[in-house]
């Protein structure tokens, strides 16, 4: 589920978010602080959200009239108009938005509209969510991917790492097996290691997310959705998820934090 939440207080904009993010734990969220974001998002960009949280009171255009131009390009987009003051409501309510939430937002607020869309979700058959800050994980359709072999997690974890590039097996034995020889018994434990990771991904049905050949291994961005990725395109929600973890099972997996830390505060 894609949402987009929009609000000119930066503040009002962390709380929305981060109530939508408890609520929905799966979703893709978006943040727009300006209406011009907004639109540039949906129509430049070709981000096409389901769900728009959207601040009545925003200066130039109202969260009214953003909902106008929204359903232009997105006629079955679910419009839910956030506010401090109920002085709108019917003036929102005739433009039979999806909802309507008074501020303070909470989680409870957020999960009661997003379980009562004008427009239901068509739910897609496979969503795959990674989320790499804090620990690493999986997320099948919400729930968490198990893995038979931890070193077949670990391998998967840094493939995401790598970030599309390919990983050779010399570079992943070095990964998997820290200063210690690459030699022959390493290769085969390598190959189980590998299989096992590609049976793994196969019987959960998505095997697509790993690119193979016969001598390196790398992930498809494009299957999956990830918190990492995210941040590192500069998407606020994302960043403000980062405290300081990254994949905190794996010692390798600090040199990335500065990387991170580095485009936190370049967004800044």
């Amino acid at each position: 589920m894609r949402i987009i939440c929009a609000d000119n207080e930066k503040f009002a904009l962390d709380i929305l978010v981060r109530a939508v993010q408890e609520a929905a734990p799966e979703a893709e969220v978006k943040s727009c602080l300006k209406v011009s974001e907004v639109l540039h998002t949906v129509r430049d960009e070709n981000y096409q959200p389901e769900v728009a949280f959207l601040d009545i009171e925003m200066p130039g255009m109202t969260g009214l009239e953003l909902a106008v131009e929204l359903k232009k390009t997105l006629p079955d987009i679910n419009i839910i108009f956030v506010t401090g003051y109920s002085e709108y409501a019917i003036e929102a309510m005739a433009l039979r938005p999806s909802g309507y939430v008074m501020k303070p937002v909470t989680k409870e607020k957020i999960t009661d509209e997003l379980e009562h869309l004008r427009h239901p979700l068509q739910i897609k058959e496979k969503s795959v969510r990674i989320q790499c800050f804090g620990n690493f994980e999986v997320f099948l359709n919400g729930k968490p991917l198990t893995f038979t072999r931890t070193k077949a997690k670990e391998l998967l974890a840094y493939l995401i790492d790598c970030r599309g590039a390919g990983a050779e097996r010399t570079e992943i034995a070095a990964i998997l097996w820290e200063n210690t020889e690459y030699d022959r018994s390493h290769q085969m434990q390598l190959n189980v290691i590998r299989a096992e990771l590609i049976k793994t991904l196969k019987e959960a049905g998505i095997e697509d997310i790993l690119v193979r050949s016969r001598n390196s291994l790398a992930v498809d961005p494009k299957k999956f959705d990830c918190d990492y990725y995210q941040a590192m395109e500069g998407d606020v929600a994302a960043l403000n998820q980062f405290h300081g973890e990254y994949m905190r099972q794996y010692s390798w997996a600090e040199f990335t934090i500065g990387t991170i830390t580095a485009r936190e505060n370049y967004k800044k």
